[in-house]
């Protein structure tokens, strides 16, 4: 196990059908987040939620909405999360951006 100090969670709330020069905002922001050597990232799909509008989009079969909520997050050295933080404000338009300290523990595979 490896620990990891002045860890941060950064968790960024965007809706499934926004997009960044032609592909979904998601998908570009896993793309700039590896490009610019963070530790990792991971995309979640909400089946229900709301925002700035109040609007609910919901996976329900009888209310299907085409713009579910979906969450990114990732988790590295706060230095490293502050670093893109420039690079977010110019792709997310609507939205929101957290940031949360993190204690990191990192366990990895171990050699035979």
């Amino acid at each position: 196990m490896e620990t990891i100090e002045g860890g941060s969670l950064l968790r960024i709330f965007v809706g499934e059908s926004d997009e960044y020069e032609g592909r979904p905002l998601y998908e570009a922001i896993v793309l700039m987040l590896r490009r610019e050597g963070l530790a990792g990232a991971t995309v979640f799909r909400g089946i229900e939620g709301f925002g700035a509008s109040s609007t609910i989009h919901t996976a329900r079969v009888l209310r299907l909405s085409a713009d579910l909520p979906v969450l990114i997050e990732c988790v590295d050295q706060r230095s490293e999360v502050e670093r893109v933080l420039p690079i977010l404000d110019e792709m997310v338009t609507e939205g929101l951006v957290t940031i949360e300290k993190a204690d990191v523990r990192i366990y990895r595979g171990r050699g035979r």
